[in-house]
């Protein structure tokens, strides 16, 4: 790595090279994982890097692949496992000058990488749409980072994640080579990028898809426990004369220990519900509620006391459950995991049996298929890196359920548990000397891994 020649390479493009802005830069929100915290603080790039435009992140990747240096992508540094953070040092790549509307469609939007998505948003509600998916982060996550690192989000009830070939229309990105080329990639090759960490090009454009706005009233229901909770849920997200935008359920105590705002609506040792429903359905939804008795409709944002000041109800759902309940007891953390919607109120009784309060369940309704499915992201208490790593062996070898480990670093670690051939062979095209996002694919050197049970593949002691 010839940083000194690099620099020169690229002369007139903003380069930072202060250590606390450049160690600032380097971090996203790895510290959500207890493992990932001990494992990953150290790491720190060189410099950061931030392109005003195309053409100077092509120059940027050009003088990068010439000098050998790694080179690692940042947006709004809101992503859970580390997929920003440098492992080898190099340049970080800062989306933040990459940003703007670059062309608005009938039924389409095209915005440049580093866009923050809640800007998005209010520039299509200008015009009577809305995008489709969405993170509890969107005041700060960049769309492009939400591609690269996330999954699902607010939408997800409506529309499912983002593998749903109908939520991204076309990813526009630069390769690390001599000479680096501008691939637009739509259809099945989306996935080849998407949710790809990055390791195989820097997204510079995204289109996706829109749809006329619609009026969204946040809403919270209680139950007399979490399994009527989501009985309730599933059969709320079935009913073809409600739409919603969200909807989540919260086991006890999650709701009057972290939704510090809310406690006077969700009460003590109940379930809860929170749902964006669409404003004209609303006397639908409260018929609908009427053959569930035990249910109490405990929260309409547009009859609640506008001198509150009440958050949405989506900055307390998905990974923003966790950051409260981090906020207020560090010693916490999280997973996410299928759920089995076949079993889902023998699997609940059961993790409660067994686990008690070390893990509290809170799950996020998405479709897989059309079909209405729980995805969980339950608080579990931690307390020792062994005890998690157990505890993930359990669910899986004893209650049949699928975790996504938000504790790894690695694509293949978190969430596939395989090889994603598509994506290795890309980036085999796109970053032959393999230096974007380094030690993020460990594919590339390990094509032939297989995931063993309480390893770390980039930090076995």
């Amino acid at each position: 790595m010839n940083l000194d020649a690099f620099r020169a390479a690229i002369d007139g493009i903003e380069v930072e090279d202060r250590p606390h802005i450049v160690r600032q830069k380097s971090r996203d929100f790895f510290w959500y994982s207890p493992i990932l915290k001990r494992q990953l603080d150290g790491f720190v790039g060189d410099l950061v890097v931030s392109p005003k435009d195309e053409d100077e992140v092509i120059r940027i990747l050009a003088a990068a692949y010439a000098h050998d240096v790694p080179v690692t992508v940042r947006g709004g540094g809101t992503g859970n496992y580390g997929q920003a953070m440098p492992l080898q040092g190099g340049v970080v790549l800062h989306t933040n000058k990459l940003t703007g509307i670059t062309a608005l469609h009938e039924d389409s939007i095209c915005v440049r990488a580093g866009t923050v998505i809640e800007h998005i948003e209010h520039h299509l509600r200008e015009s009577g749409r809305e995008i489709r998916l969405f993170p509890s982060t969107t005041a700060s996550a960049s769309i492009g980072g939400f591609i690269a690192g996330g999954s699902s989000g607010v939408g997800a009830i409506r529309w499912g994640g983002l593998r749903n070939p109908a939520n991204i229309r076309r990813v526009r990105l630069v390769t690390m080579e001599t000479a680096p080329r501008i691939l637009d990639l739509t259809g099945d090759d989306i996935h080849k990028a998407a949710h790809a960490y990055g390791v195989n090009g820097v997204m510079t454009e995204i289109e996706l898809p829109i749809d006329p706005a619609v009026d969204w009233v946040d809403v919270m229901i209680t139950t007399p426990d979490f399994i009527s909770a989501n009985t309730l849920a599933i059969s709320l997200g079935e009913d073809e004369g409600v739409l919603l935008r969200m909807l989540s359920t919260f086991a006890a105590p999650i709701p009057e220990l972290f939704f510090q705002r809310f406690r006077p609506f969700v009460g003590v040792g109940r379930g809860v519900i929170a749902a964006m429903v669409r404003r004209d359905d609303l006397p639908a939804f409260e018929s609908h509620l009427q053959n569930w008795p035990t249910a109490e409709l405990v929260y309409r944002a547009d009859q609640a006391d506008p001198a509150l000041r009440l958050p949405a109800v989506f900055e307390m759902a998905w990974n923003h459950t966790t950051l409260r309940a981090i906020k207020t007891d560090a010693s916490l953390t999280y997973l996410q995991m299928m759920f089995p919607r076949d079993a889902m109120a023998q699997t609940i009784t059961a993790l409660d049996q067994h686990f008690g309060d070390e893990i509290m369940l809170h799950f996020e309704y998405t479709r897989f298929s059309g079909v209405v499915s729980p995805v969980a992201m339950p608080i579990v208490r931690f307390s020792t890196e062994e005890r998690l790593e157990a505890l993930i062996a359990e669910l899986e070898r004893d209650f049949g359920i699928t975790v996504f480990n938000p504790h790894r670093v690695t694509l293949e670690e978190g969430g596939m548990k395989r090889t994603d051939i598509s994506q290795l062979e890309f980036k085999r095209q796109t970053d032959p000397k393999g230096l974007m996002n380094p030690g993020k694919m460990i594919a590339w050197t390990h094509p032939d891994w297989q995931p063993e049970a309480g390893k770390s593949f980039l930090f076995q002691e």
